[in-house]
């Protein structure tokens, strides 16, 4: 499982090349399979390779959290769990995250479970939403069954001014 939180939560003392690749050099994989990998990563979520040797702080907000998610995808896991991974940038970052986000879900299709409390991203983001109201499930469906059928008046009011965009 691949796991990536609010704010990147990447490790300060580390370089990014060091962050991305942690857990498959754990896994003791070839360091070919490594590279290629690690390459890869970069260029699908737009991050240039001169980038690597550099630390975390040196990064903007949205690098950050490209970074976490490289990380989380290293082992190229089947599922990704990613809680609230896209609230610490700026809008226009956030936007841009979440359009190479959407693409590559395209590229590599897996299940990812998506922790957010913003409206707009889950419509955006979510194929199944599941609406929690203090840790019980209050309605499960597509976006558009949501919205247009809430289970409540809480369900009713999360999606209160929010629009499915096609």
């Amino acid at each position: 499982m691949g796991y990536a939180v609010q704010g990147a939560g990447l490790f300060p003392h580390t370089t990014i090349r060091q962050n991305v690749i942690l857990m498959a050099e754990l896994e003791n994989w070839p360091v070919e399979q490594i590279q290629d990998r690690y390459l890869y990563l970069l260029r699908l979520l737009g991050l240039d390779e001169a980038l690597s040797d550099r630390y975390p702080h040196s990064l903007s907000g949205g690098q950050q959290q490209r970074v976490g998610l490289c990380r989380a995808m290293m082992l190229n896991p089947t599922l990704m769990l990613l809680d609230e991974p896209f609230s610490a940038p700026d809008p226009i970052t956030r936007e841009s995250i979440h359009d190479e986000f959407l693409s590559l879900q395209e590229k590599e299709s897996r299940t990812i479970v998506l922790v957010t409390h913003d409206m707009s991203e889950a419509i955006k983001l979510a194929r199944r939403p599941e609406i929690l109201k203090e840790g019980e499930i209050i309605q499960i469906g597509s976006v558009e069954e949501v919205q247009s059928k809430p289970a409540n008046d809480y369900v009713k009011r999360l999606f209160k001014g929010k629009v499915v965009s096609s």
